[in-house]
């Protein structure tokens, strides 16, 4: 009798939740979202969740898709070795289309924590742990060739991102899935906490989706690594890759209103447009110089 009981309610336990999940996966697909067309080939998508119909919260949610074909709109990094720089002013600075926070970096002294290179130079190396070891979000990259942005996974050793042959190189991470197979992530805070979200992901045509979730608001939630995962999968995506985010998540477009500040960057602790934090490095989106 008692197995009986126990089998039913983890029976009635998965039921729910599978529920839960085909219901939150059916929201997404039915969302009429918000699109402007910025630029050829780019186009925004926006949707505030705000009765509490995804993952059960309120959520904040706005995304670029982009033809990823190297032309007309093309990919690029903006970064510095030391120095700390607004999103908005990344993006301005590099008469950009488009740009979102890019990997994790120094908040006291400035520069990127993990690999960074930009045009054949080496902007920041890996800091490794203690023990030598890498942390998660350096475990694989995005890389940028002839104006188009691929994923990629680490192979295990330890100069590998040196012996990638692309100009530009930017690790980050965790990964979250890589051509249709999802990567494992541990249960730390990090990864099972909600929190501000910003994500790369590449759907099985090409095109490619730089996407924000706000988050540390009662306006929108943020999301756990785990909820990214599916909402990337949901949007389409079979690759997608966690970037920092947290104080740092911004997505800005040039020419849109406050300032370009799409979503509702947490820094300032208010639900607002005025909250960047000052970061490392970006992803720009450019308009192909004319040859």
């Amino acid at each position: 009798m008692l197995k009986k009981l126990l089998f039913a309610t983890a029976l009635f336990t998965y039921s729910l939740s599978a529920f839960g999940q085909s219901a939150d996966s059916l929201t997404i697909v039915k969302t009429k979202w918000h699109k402007n067309r910025i630029a050829k080939q780019v186009v925004l998508f926006r949707h505030h969740f705000d009765q509490k119909n995804l993952f059960a919260a309120n959520e904040n949610i706005s995304f670029l898709e982009i033809k990823n074909t190297g032309r007309k709109a093309v990919f690029a990094f903006g970064a510095e070795e030391k120095e700390l720089i607004t999103t908005s002013n990344f993006g301005l600075r590099n008469t950009a289309i488009a740009a979102v926070n890019g990997n994790f970096f120094d908040v006291k002294n400035g520069g990127s924590v993990d690999f960074v290179r930009v045009n054949g130079k080496v902007i920041n190396t890996n800091r490794l742990d203690k023990n030598g070891n890498r942390a998660r979000h350096q475990e694989a990259a995005v890389v940028i060739e002839n104006g188009k942005i691929s994923i990629k996974k680490w192979d295990g050793t330890t100069d590998w991102e040196t012996k990638i042959t692309a100009q530009d190189v930017l690790l980050n991470g965790p990964l979250l899935t890589l051509n249709d197979v999802d990567e494992t992530l541990d249960r730390t805070g990090f990864n099972r906490l909600r929190h501000p979200r910003t994500c790369l992901g590449i759907k099985p045509n090409g095109r490619v989706i730089l996407l924000t979730v706000d988050g540390r608001n009662e306006n929108s939630a943020g999301m756990s690594l785990f909820e990214l995962t599916k909402l990337m999968r949901w949007l389409g995506c079979t690759s997608a890759i966690n970037f920092d985010g947290g104080g740092s998540t911004t997505l800005w477009v040039n020419g849109m209103p406050d300032n370009g500040i799409v979503n509702y960057p947490t820094d300032n602790k208010k639900w607002d447009h005025e909250g960047q934090r000052k970061v490392a490095n970006v992803i720009l989106v450019k308009k192909q110089a004319r040859r």
